[in-house]
């Protein structure tokens, strides 16, 4: 009869979701509010390492992910093998397709840079534009990181925008901190709207309608970002002296941003929001000039340093190539071509997301003709326009993978943390909790992306994480559900200021590689002014009960 009895569970259907870990989302004594509290500790132990004790991001995120294995296997109740299975799938993913997308942008930075193309183009903004850092900050580190972000992501548009901001004179703190806060403008669309697409799928919302909101709600933080960076450089007279040019800048960009999510696609707004914008200021410039201030003049002289047989104009090359290529991807689907999905082992289907009542997938899909793949071929076809030697090019590789490799090991930990963290219920224990702050949580729905994005570095990721989330719980309060899902892309990208691996990829060109930390503390109170500020703008928005379509 028991050897009957064991025979029936085995072969009754149910007997595989029986032997899966089933993600406990109130581990603690039945204490939501200590269960919380326990599953942020390895995300504060990572932000006061960071932030406090000025340690490098690879280590932070090292102490964070001990602390969050620590207390998966022993809080949660995960199963060690399963812990190990998802920081490796973690892992895998961040070199894979992320990291090949941000070191390929890098190996192409640095193509330009060894065929005098960045020179060239430094020359191109010094003529075409004033003499004067303020205005270069708006132009190159607003609309033309913005344009960056649009086509490739993954922190590569800090690292390039930065260090083309330190050789027009920008300390390398100022450079990459102001680069990293107009970041937060692009995100939700980054990567030609993926993570609006991804949002759309999760909750079975329209995208485009996702897409608009999230527009709306961007557009007073996108607008007012310009000012706000110029403040923190220059103060109130720069911008009283440059307020027309600032002008143009925001509301190009965020009028164009909202028209092309609206009206055309929301996939090509982070490219065609920033190149509008970017067009229409150096348009501008053309018919306004600010007064001479020798205070932000760039003496050095930029004609030493470019070859005299290379037109300024040349400078283009890399960016114009690279947009090309990234849009022809997409339109014809080619990171699709040859694609292989493993069923990660030890952890496919192996996990019961209690919280959704469903087995948690884990795939990770070798593209090897992704996104990453167009920029590496953008950068070899660069070479080839600009007839560079085979010795150049080797430089470049060297140089990038000298730049690269703390970065991928930093962002292998981060994204290996984030692993972690959303297989074993952390995330979702945090997740939860904050969904259930009843009247308060449209003030603090936002926060829920802003979490996501610093754990995962991704819109994309957060998205696929937090949104389902999000609309359940609107839906518990009958709150609008659309406008909460848009919340969470809204919010995420003002993670993307403080996440470690958007920094940790930021820094790799410059001289601040290991003081991730110094950065994370700059940047931290920008971070949370834009994210309160977006709060704000959600409990306006909810109470006025505005909906679209």
């Amino acid at each position: 009869m028991a050897e009957m009895l064991h025979f029936s569970l085995k072969t009754h259907p149910f007997y595989e979701v029986k032997i899966m870990f089933s993600q406990i989302i109130v581990p603690a004594g039945n204490s939501l509010l200590l269960s919380f509290l326990l599953a942020a500790a390895p995300i504060m132990v990572t932000l006061i390492m960071m932030g406090v004790l000025r340690r490098p991001a690879w280590q932070s995120t090292l102490g964070g992910l001990t602390l969050g294995l620590i207390l998966a296997v022993t809080v949660w109740g995960m199963p060690v093998t399963t812990a190990f299975s998802s920081l490796t799938n973690g892992m895998v993913f961040a070199i894979f397709p992320v990291m090949w997308i941000a070191i390929s942008a890098i190996f192409l930075f640095n193509v330009a840079k060894e065929t005098g193309r960045f020179d060239a183009f430094r020359a191109w903004i010094l003529t075409n534009i004033p003499n004067d850092r303020r205005i270069i900050l708006i132009v190159i580190g607003f609309c033309f990181s913005s344009a960056l972000e649009g086509v490739a992501g993954f922190g590569s548009p800090i690292a390039i925008t930065s260090a083309l901001l330190i050789m027009l004179g920008f300390p390398a703190l100022e450079a990459i901190s102001y680069v990293l806060i107009f970041n937060a403008a692009a995100a939700a669309y980054g990567a030609l709207g993926i993570p609006i697409t991804v949002l759309g799928s999760i909750t079975g919302l329209p995208a485009p309608l996702l897409a608009s909101t999230a527009g709306l709600l961007m557009a007073p933080v996108s607008a007012l970002m310009p000012f706000y960076v110029m403040i923190l450089y220059a103060g109130w007279r720069s911008v009283r002296e440059l307020w027309p040019v600032i002008l143009v800048a925001s509301l190009s960009f965020t009028v164009s941003m909202v028209l092309v999510t609206m009206f055309v696609s929301y996939n090509l707004t982070d490219i065609l929001a920033p190149c509008t914008s970017l067009i229409l200021t150096i348009g501008f410039l053309h018919f306004w000039k600010p007064k001479t201030n020798a205070a932000y003049a760039i003496t050095e002289d930029i004609n030493h340093s470019v070859d005299e047989n290379i037109p300024k104009w040349h400078g283009w090359i890399p960016w114009v190539v690279v947009t090309i290529m990234v849009v022809i991807w997409s339109v014809f689907h080619i990171a699709k071509m040859g694609a292989i999905t493993v069923h990660w082992p030890g952890l496919d289907n192996k996990v019961f997301i209690t919280l959704y009542h469903k087995p948690y997938a884990a795939l990770w899909t070798l593209e090897p003709l992704g996104t990453g793949t167009a920029i590496f071929l953008s950068a070899l076809i660069t070479a080839v326009l600009t007839k560079a030697s085979l010795h150049q090019l080797k430089t470049a590789l060297f140089t990038t993978a000298r730049q690269g490799w703390l970065a991928v090991i930093t962002v292998s930990l981060t994204i290996g943390f984030s692993f972690l963290m959303n297989y074993s219920g952390m995330t979702y224990t945090l997740g939860f909790a904050i969904a259930s702050t009843g009247a308060i949580f449209p003030l603090v729905s936002v926060f829920l992306g802003w979490i996501g994005v610093f754990l995962t570095g991704s819109d994309t990721a957060c998205n696929a994480l937090f949104g389902n989330l999000q609309v359940s719980a609107a839906n518990q309060l009958n709150l609008d559900p659309t406008l909460f899902a848009s919340v969470n892309a809204a919010g995420g990208g003002m993670g993307k200021t403080i996440s470690p691996q958007n920094i940790a990829t930021g820094v790799s060109v410059t001289t601040l590689k290991g003081q991730e930390g110094v950065v994370l503390a700059r940047t931290i109170k920008h971070s949370l002014f834009f994210t309160c500020l977006m709060a704000a703008l959600v409990v306006i928005w909810q109470h006025l009960g505005i909906k679209l379509g």
